[in-house]
């Protein structure tokens, strides 16, 4: 077989190979009829341009059945987040942590491979704590809208389901965004609606 050829068959296997790792469903534990959720980040979290009840957390919440606490807090960036969230958990203990950080990381221009070490710290506390995680990740906020490379990296590294759409998507349409940062209420509720989606997909509710 010729050389080009066999590392042309090589680069094949390997794509295959980081496809299917990137697909692969990740189950995680049942939440329980009194598992609570802790949404964690920053503005995007906390519903800013949204009223009270029509932020993410709020509409999961209801849609669910579970307690969802909301601890967004706009301009937070990931550093302050990973700060923040030890206290939180040993505070509130909850059974699952939706981490949504680093949007404003990447409005300071900040460095990405630092929000990506943070995201992996507060995915570590979660972790030591016996919590489940799940990941959204934030786009770039420009005409592309292309979630940024390191969310899904980071959550293949530890296994975790990941919801990598929904922010582009209610982002992309002037119907379910305020501004070209956040959502209005209606994309807030797809937003917890593709959450709801997940969480079924990963077994963490019925």
């Amino acid at each position: 077989m010729a050389a080009p050829v066999r590392i042309w068959l090589f680069l094949l296997g390997i794509s295959f190979f980081l496809l299917v790792g990137c697909t692969q469903k990740v189950n995680l534990p049942p939440l329980g009829g009194n598992g609570v959720l802790l949404a964690f980040g920053d503005s995007l979290t906390f519903g800013t341009s949204a009223g009270e009840n029509e932020s993410y957390p709020a509409v999961l919440e209801q849609l669910t059945g579970h307690k969802v606490l909301n601890y967004g807090v706009p301009g937070e960036i990931s550093v302050e987040g990973l700060a923040r969230l030890p206290g939180v958990l040993e505070h509130e203990k909850p059974a699952l942590l939706i981490l949504c950080h680093g949007a404003n990381d990447l409005l300071r221009h900040m460095d990405q491979r630092g929000a990506a070490e943070n995201l992996r710290g507060m995915i570590r506390q979660a972790r030591q704590r016996g919590i489940s995680i799940i990941l959204i990740a934030v786009p770039v906020f420009n005409l592309s809208l292309k979630p940024l490379e390191f969310y899904s990296k980071v959550a293949n590294e530890f296994g975790i389901p990941i919801e990598a759409k929904a922010l582009p998507r209610n982002l992309a349409r002037g119907s379910l965004k305020s501004d070209y940062i956040h959502p209005n209420a209606a994309g807030y509720r797809q937003l917890a609606e593709a959450l709801v989606s997940l969480l079924k997909k990963s077994s963490a509710i019925p």
